[in-house]
């Protein structure tokens, strides 16, 4: 199908990116400004800010708390953003939606983002608040049953490297991972994957802009040929938790998430690849007022309950 006609509308409306460097300070503060306020969100039980005390250092984490049960399972979310935008703030509105339509406590991380903070800073906070929510003095009231990684985009990357590190390191609690649109291979070759071409312009993320805007995380240390960076790169997926990936028919992105879903069956994983017809990159983000993409989350309680 073609690209919805709401996107369309909307990526019709927005002006030309500024020439000249990306400047991280100012595609922050934009971000943010985006944001609404409290009272216009999804109300839930509770949403509680708190730091998460780790090994890698203090992470601040938002807490939502769907309902008043005695114990919840634990979703840890990453938000994504490049690796050098997004926060708890500009990304409250997913990880409060994936309370209230999966019934988990979710626990949305505020890494370190890069250049500030170089590669792996960002990946070990992830992994640590992990460890944390379920190791340490979080006090969430796990139900011991559920415990799963999820993330958008570049967040995506973390939650499948978070996955996997996990289980090199026989930290075997990660029930399963949940990849929006996933950013697994930071190898911007453009013949690597038909996607990069055929989605390169005119669909909010362009193929051209890849580069730049993973420049501060690339430049800050992270290798695109290590697993951890570029996670489809990973030789032996045996052993790691389902997967499900989300991918968006018009995203430049689209063919690295479904062939780790492939790479993942072959492993012996299971994994559910489940593409959006009409969406290009971010449209959990961006576009989940719309009921066909709001559905996400829907199809991600499903997941979680083995349907």
């Amino acid at each position: 199908m073609p690209l919805h006609p709401e996107i369309a509308k909307i990526l019709a409306s927005l002006p030309a990116p500024p020439d000249g460097p990306l400047d991280p300070v100012a595609m922050r503060a934009a971000e943010e400004s985006q944001v609404p306020p409290v009272e216009d969100r999804t109300p839930l039980h509770a949403v509680e800010d708190v730091t998460a005390k780790t090994p890698a250092g203090d992470v601040p984490v938002r807490v939502y708390t769907p309902s008043g049960a005695d114990e919840h399972g634990v979703l840890v979310y990453f938000h994504g953003g490049a690796f050098f935008l997004g926060s708890l703030e500009t990304h409250d509105h997913i990880a409060r939606s994936l309370a209230k339509e999966t019934g988990l406590k979710v626990v949305s991380v505020g890494y370190r983002l890069a250049p500030e903070a170089p590669f792996p800073a960002g990946l070990d906070d992830a992994y640590a608040v992990v460890r944390w929510a379920v190791e340490g003095d979080a006090g969430l009231a796990w139900d011991g049953r559920i415990l799963a990684v999820a993330g958008d985009s570049s967040g995506g990357t973390f939650a499948a490297a978070v996955a996997a590190r996990a289980h090199d390191d026989g930290f075997d609690r990660i029930t399963h991972q949940i990849l929006y649109y996933p950013s697994l291979d930071l190898d911007f070759d453009t013949d690597r994957y038909a996607s990069l071409r055929e989605n390169a312009e005119g669909y909010g993320l362009e193929t051209a802009g890849l580069k730049p805007f993973n420049a501060f995380y690339l430049d800050s240390g992270a290798d695109p040929a290590d697993p951890l960076v570029s996670p489809v790169k990973r030789t032996d997926l045996t052993g790691l938790p389902p997967a499900l990936v989300v991918t968006g028919q018009y995203d430049p992105l689209r063919d690295e998430g479904e062939l780790y879903g492939q790479r993942l069956r072959e492993a012996g994983v299971e994994a559910k690849v489940s593409r959006y017809d009409g969406a290009g990159h971010g449209f959990v983000q961006h576009f989940s007022w719309i009921p066909q993409y709001y559905a996400v989350f829907a199809e991600t309680r499903a997941f979680l309950d083995g349907r």
